[in-house]
């Protein structure tokens, strides 16, 4: 059985939030359109408070969290989801404590930082941190916060696929990077519940496809990532039970991996072609593109960069070694 999440949700979550987002900006790429012979749209949520996406959730789950609740959160995060609560519970004046693995980008965990909340570095991995919150969360008996497991969070990042259809109602199809599945998830709902002939097309890393995997086999695969990724925002398993799988499942046309190497060249051309700063998750959405030109020839789609906080010291590397 589906989760109650529709186009109304949705809109209901815009109107809560549109005092502390922005409305992204969505530009066309004459470089990406004259490379595939499409017509290609990037939808800038690197431009995003917090250069994310993931505030949308954050603030739409922790508008509506119980008097209860509000005595206290805590969340995991890869980084993004993170600062986006660290930023939401602030201006909110909750207290939150923030779970993030040693190794997320310096960038996000100096983001995190500067907004005052606990922050607790444990693991190696986001499913160790995840666990380790949910385990903080039982002990003390705070409300946990899903970085992409929750229908709040869902209808919130959903408010992007409303943007898309206003802004370009020809659109043929959305591509859209997948880690948990709680962006996919809102967005394809979003889109389909406008103009059901539209594709959404989810990207993956190969070095970290729990959602792929657990599509093609029918049920949520538990899986460690298979290599270190540079889009470490998707990395991750899919955790069982999880309302996203079942919507991927129902509205998503299709996922597509993608290799490391194309991650990296697309994080190069969106910087030398668009000067648009991004990092490996949100590059992703336009890997497929450069991997596969033909499957996006003659069609008017849009690309999901979903992020920019990169590393200095990774994009300084990138870009002298792509040049």
């Amino acid at each position: 059985m589906l989760p109650l999440i529709n186009l109304k949700n949705i809109q209901d979550a815009r109107k809560a939030i549109s005092p502390f987002v922005t409305s992204t900006p969505l530009v066309r790429s004459q470089f990406l359109s004259d490379f595939c012979g499409g017509n290609v749209f990037l939808k800038l949520e690197n431009l995003q408070v917090t250069k994310a996406f993931k505030i949308r959730g954050a603030f739409n789950r922790l508008l509506h969290l119980s008097a209860e609740e509000k005595e206290g959160i805590v969340t995991a995060s890869a980084g993004n989801h993170g600062q986006a609560v660290a930023f939401a519970a602030t201006k909110l004046d909750f207290p939150a404590r923030i779970v993030v693995p040693k190794t997320a980008p310096k960038i996000k965990i100096d983001g995190i930082k500067k907004y005052g909340v606990e922050l607790i570095l444990f693991g190696n991995t986001y499913d160790e941190a995840e666990r380790k919150a949910k385990e903080l969360a039982r002990k003390d008996g705070c409300a946990y916060i899903s970085p992409y497991a929750d229908e709040l969070i869902i209808a919130g990042q959903g408010t992007i696929g409303l943007e898309i259809s206003e802004a370009l109602p020809n659109v043929d199809a959305v591509v859209v990077p997948v880690g948990g599945g709680g962006l996919i998830s809102g967005v394809s709902i979003a889109i389909k519940s406008i103009r059901p002939s539209v594709q959404v097309i989810g990207v993956q890393s190969e070095a970290s496809s729990a959602m792929y995997d657990s599509l093609k086999a029918g049920e949520i695969v538990v899986q460690k990532p298979k290599a270190k990724t540079i889009a470490e925002g998707l990395s991750g398993g899919v955790e069982k039970g999880s309302v996203t799988f079942q919507i991927v499942q129902e509205y998503v046309d299709k996922v597509l991996l993608v290799k490391e190497e194309t991650i990296r060249r697309a994080v190069y051309l969106l910087w030398n072609n668009e000067k648009q700063v991004v990092e490996g998750s949100g590059a992703a959405a336009i890997a497929p593109i450069i991997e596969n030109r033909d499957l996006f020839a003659g069609i008017t789609f849009v690309a999901v960069i979903t992020g920019g906080n990169i590393d200095d010291k990774l994009f300084q590397s990138i870009l002298a070694s792509e040049r």
